[in-house]
């Protein structure tokens, strides 16, 4: 009788126990993706840079201008497998605590995402305008490594809840009852 409530609730206080140390360890996996994540980013993107002129102005390429775009594409990317990745690892570990399954699969990916951007932009070479402002004139200086489009850091929670919803959607539901088999003879 270890499952049934006693007089003390101590097994129910156990249960609650474990059930959070398993999602604190869910919460800590999903900020080291993130951080994995962050590290792959700043490997993945190429950042444009601006050639400083003798007259102090900077200048860059029209290349350069739609290579902007390409943190934000890459986050963006990774925020998918990423989110996709920790909706898995959520619903397999917390599949029967129901709906704040949702809830909680979401903010492990928001988390990974704010780590992702976090680890990324430090990795990258830091705030454009200082180094800018130092920078000789010919000498050419990369952009910072950051989401310019914050509606990036919503695709990482989206991804997460979409294998919860389709697993949970189209696969078999446990109210359900099995169909009646006969016993082979």
């Amino acid at each position: 009788m270890s499952g049934v409530l006693t007089g003390t609730g101590q097994p129910l206080r156990r249960g609650r126990r474990r059930t959070a140390a398993w999602i604190a360890g869910y919460l800590l996996l999903s900020v080291i993706v993130g951080g994995l994540a962050g590290v792959a980013w700043w490997r993945l993107v190429h950042l444009p840079a601006y050639r400083v002129s003798s007259d102090g102005g900077a200048a860059t390429t029209e290349r350069g201008l739609t290579e902007f775009f390409a943190s934000d594409a890459w986050f963006t990317a990774l925020g998918l497998v990423v989110g996709v990745g920790l909706g898995i690892v959520a619903w397999r570990w917390f599949a029967r605590l129901g709906w704040p399954l949702v809830l909680l699969a979401a903010l492990g990916a928001l988390l990974a995402g704010f780590a992702c951007w976090y680890l990324g932009y430090r990795l990258g070479p830091g705030p454009f305008e200082p180094r800018l402002a130092a920078a000789q004139p010919g000498q050419y200086v990369p952009i910072e490594l950051t989401v310019r489009a914050k509606a990036s850091f919503v695709v990482w929670p989206f991804a997460a809840t979409l294998p919860i919803l389709l697993r949970s959607s189209l696969g078999p539901d446990d109210e359900d009852p099995r169909p009646f088999r006969r016993p082979r003879r």
